[in-house]
């Protein structure tokens, strides 16, 4: 049986759900220490970098961006939609716009410069001016965007379960959730907003 287009991205956003939480729990543990954020995520890359699943990481990516697009491009002309359809509809476009580049940053960063694509590697610009002008709002808008495109499917689904209100401050609970998880990995990534001190390798990328 052949999925519809929006079963299809349910789906592929489910399986990168899960990977976003847990990249970003990664993330979080460089609030300890970078050796502890390589630690872990040298673990986890066990896992994800294996060829099969990490192949089908970038098959989701692909699937996902795709079929959200195809999703927007279908109700582009609606003429009015509740707020929680609209945050949905923007927050996914940035997402499709952040795992297009940083998909294809890491990927690049791995093979055209031969980097280990680690804390160091999304670090670089957040670090260094005047890329961080860029980099900053970039990556808070994505963890930003992650949360709130969950925010928004939570309350579509959830209003005939929990109810109308109850609904609205779980959304809003996941939505703050977003918001205050973003703020915690710029700080952990900027070694407590004191400045993470980038090797050189990492600065020859951006062009430094």
């Amino acid at each position: 049986m052949r999925l519809s287009t929006k079963t299809y991205h349910y789906w592929t956003g489910l399986v990168l759900a899960v990977f976003i939480l847990v990249h970003l729990a990664n993330h979080l543990v460089a609030l300890w220490s970078v050796a502890a954020h390589v630690a872990t995520m040298t673990a986890l890359r066990q896992a994800y970098r294996h060829p099969v699943l990490e192949t089908g990481l970038l098959l989701a990516v692909t699937g996902q961006v795709f079929s959200g697009l195809r999703l927007y491009w279908r109700g582009r002309r609606e003429p009015w939609r509740p707020l929680a359809e609209r945050l949905q509809m923007y927050s996914g476009l940035y997402l499709a716009f952040f795992l297009l580049v940083h998909t294809a940053a890491v990927l690049t960063g791995r093979a055209w410069f031969g980097l280990d694509t680690n804390l160091y590697f999304a670090a670089a610009g957040i670090n260094t001016f005047p890329y961080n002008l860029f980099f900053i709002p970039y990556y808070f808008l994505a963890v930003t965007a992650v949360f709130l495109h969950l925010a928004s499917l939570h309350y579509q689904k959830g209003r005939s379960i929990w109810g109308e209100k109850s609904a609205r401050r779980q959304a809003v609970v996941v939505g703050g959730t977003g918001v205050l998880l973003a703020l915690l990995i710029l700080v952990a990534m900027t070694n407590r907003l004191q400045g993470l001190p980038i090797p050189a390798s990492y600065l020859r990328a951006l062009g430094n």
